[in-house]
């Protein structure tokens, strides 16, 4: 009867909305836990909208019940390499236009192992060379797009959408090379396209890789932004929401109580937890020194009466063994927990998050009592909860990297965002951790409340309604389209 009452309220919805059918396009993984695993498509089937992911991710979506349709095929080689000099052209370009070297930083070293990388990076020198300033990138944008039509990725994904006929294509990430056939078949059928910018931090890093119709981003500051990194974006396509990722934070019905969690992952209730949240090797090769610092000061605190110990939560794509020693000599203080994310590939962007995963990050910070890390967006995590962070902010003793410094993290442009620089502790070195540690633990609201100050101007508030108000969008553009 149940199914029958929903079924009848669908049609119903399907009916007084004019049923729109949309494709939300998944390039890569990182998308699934803002679409998939939220909120998202229950409030789209509300407001009547059939809604089929179209899936380029090892991912089966149809495990959830949802409809997908599974793209097949890869971008042309060619158009990786453009993608990579439109890149580079553009962090130059952001270099001389804002008179700011912090857009160099961003690069990546090119890989010389081989002779075909030799050749790949000299042909994207050449295109860098050639294709300079705002004309040089419309030309690099539109080269990337005739590229790909000549493959038949483009061709598989424009039979697709011959067959389905969708009213609009949303694409969950403007950052892959492989979104580019799939929008691009869309615009020369006609479809109405648009993309969600992924994330705080993408902007600055020349990495809106694809063009749509409309964009979708986080708040106020990152609409500024997006007009002044791509001024041939006009205001009018663009449109404020907040992003989906945050919405289950305020879910109720996924907290667990302090007992159960405790018991499921071997905490002990006599100690109150400090979270360790570790970043990847490339931002930040130094954690498993700095979870070291960590442990031994809290050893120290807990031989004058503290009652503390560590939940270590690494970072979901590091699946190196860089902590191993460190887990086994604080083995009684630390305890791991690991990510619920679920490897389906061998390359690094095939680590997927699971559903799962999302209950495990809420009950690890409604748990925790503060959290550490080197410049992590977890501080925003936290601050919903009301729970202050500790960001690293010194070197190493014994640096494995001698040319990275964690001021260059801490210099990139998304940390300008903060109001006053006050958001968090700063942990300058490791003889300042016991004394923040404790202002942490003894007075948590004074920084959470700061951090919520920073993340309402990075996410637009009410942040649990951000797919509402996509959906919203979503709507007004399909009606003036009709």
């Amino acid at each position: 009867m149940a199914n029958l009452l929903y079924l009848t309220n669908k049609t119903y919805h399907s009916i007084l909305h004019n049923s729109k059918k949309i494709f939300i396009l998944l390039p890569d993984g990182v998308g699934l836990r803002n679409f998939a695993f939220t909120s998202f498509v229950k409030t789209a089937e509300e407001l009547g909208w059939e809604v089929i992911f179209w899936n380029h991710t090892p991912f089966d979506l149809g495990e959830l019940g949802f409809q997908e349709i599974k793209l097949t095929g890869k971008p042309r080689p060619k158009t990786d390499l453009l993608k990579r000099a439109k890149i580079e052209a553009e962090l130059d370009h952001f270099t001389q236009k804002f008179n700011d070297p912090v857009y160099q930083t961003y690069k990546f070293p090119a890989s010389n192992k081989g002779f075909k990388d030799i050749i790949k990076n000299t042909i994207v020198r050449s295109f860098i060379k050639t294709h300079k300033g705002p004309k040089g990138l419309q030309r690099l944008r539109q080269k990337m797009k005739v590229s790909e039509r000549k493959g038949e990725f483009y061709k598989n994904c424009k039979a697709a959408l011959e067959k389905e006929k969708p009213d609009m294509v949303f694409c969950t990430n403007q950052r892959p090379v492989n979104a580019i056939a799939p929008l691009t078949a869309s615009q020369d059928l006609g479809i109405p396209t648009s993309t969600f910018i992924f994330s705080w931090d993408n902007l600055p890093k020349a990495t809106l890789v694809v063009e749509t119709d409309k964009y979708f981003v986080w708040s106020e500051h990152m609409k500024r932004e997006l007009l002044s990194y791509y001024p041939h974006i006009k205001e009018k396509q663009i449109f404020i929401t907040g992003s989906p990722q945050f919405e289950p934070h305020y879910d109720s019905s996924l907290r667990q109580d302090r007992e159960t969690f405790f018991k499921e992952h071997g905490l002990k209730l006599s100690k109150k937890y400090i979270c360790f949240s570790g970043d990847d090797s490339t931002t930040s090769p130094d954690d498993p020194q700095h979870l070291n610092d960590l442990s031994e000061v809290v050893e120290e605190m807990n031989l004058k009466g503290y009652k503390l110990g560590i939940i270590f939560r690494r970072c979901p794509v590091d699946l190196s063994n860089r902590y191993e020693k460190i887990l086994e000599k604080y083995k009684n203080l630390i305890v791991p927990i690991a990510p619920g994310w679920k490897k389906a590939g061998e390359e690094w962007n095939t680590i997927l998050p699971t559903k799962q995963d999302i209950k495990l990050q809420i009950n690890t910070i409604l748990h925790s009592e503060t959290v550490v890390n080197l410049a992590s967006s977890m501080v925003f995590d936290f601050a919903i909860f009301g729970k202050p962070c500790l960001y690293i902010n010194y070197e190493a003793t014994n640096k494995t990297q001698t040319d990275w410094s964690h001021e260059k993290v801490y210099n990139f442009v998304h940390f300008r965002s903060m109001p006053n620089g006050d958001e968090v502790y700063w942990l300058n070195s490791k003889e300042e951790i016991k004394t923040k540690l404790n202002e942490a633990l003894t007075n948590p609201n004074e920084k959470a409340q700061k951090a919520l100050k920073w993340f309402k101007k990075i996410n637009r508030e009410p942040a649990d309604k951000a797919s509402e108000r996509i959906w919203e969008q979503l709507n007004k553009i399909t009606v003036e389209i009709n």
